[in-house]
């Protein structure tokens, strides 16, 4: 194997790894303002080294939840990524009716769209929501949330 044929597949891997970190997407996930972070309920707070990640979501989402029924259409999931006590940005997922419907069966999850933003409300388009989406794929028996054992316990 010579030199060209490494520079190739060098240049092949590299190509294919970014294709694979593609960027954000608009799609159908609303921004919460401050107004509706403040109407929800900080429920669970995870700590990743230097970062804080408060999770949101509405006492309506809390109580089917801890009901053992589904998320309604609407329901958002909120992480707050905090660094050095402020707000650096938004992780949103929300679920609503047909939301599943923009996306290939094979990366569905359910009718929950996911979505980045920046604190002054703009979509992030650093990050990778298809990426998002195939990580809480493997959560379909949680209502695809990391966060639900917190959220089912959570006031109780």
């Amino acid at each position: 194997m010579g030199k060209p044929f490494a520079t190739l597949s060098a240049s092949l891997v590299l190509s294919g790894l970014l294709t694979f970190a593609a960027a954000s997407e608009p799609n159908r996930v609303r921004f919460p303002d401050n107004k509706t972070i403040d109407g929800l309920v900080h429920y669970s707070t995870v700590k990743r080294g230097e970062i804080t990640e408060f999770m949101y979501t509405s006492r309506e989402a809390l109580d089917a939840l801890q009901a053992g029924k589904e998320l309604p259409d609407g329901a958002q999931v909120i992480l707050q990524d905090r660094r050095e006590g402020s707000v650096y940005r938004l992780f949103v997922m929300e679920k609503g009716e047909g939301f599943g419907s923009d996306y290939d069966e094979r990366s569905r999850t359910d009718d929950w769209q996911f979505q980045w933003f920046w604190p002054d409300g703009s979509i992030n388009m650093d990050e990778n929501t298809e990426r998002c989406r195939s990580c809480h794929m493997s959560r379909q028996d949680r209502q695809y949330m990391f966060t639900y054992s917190d959220a089912r316990q959570f006031g109780q």
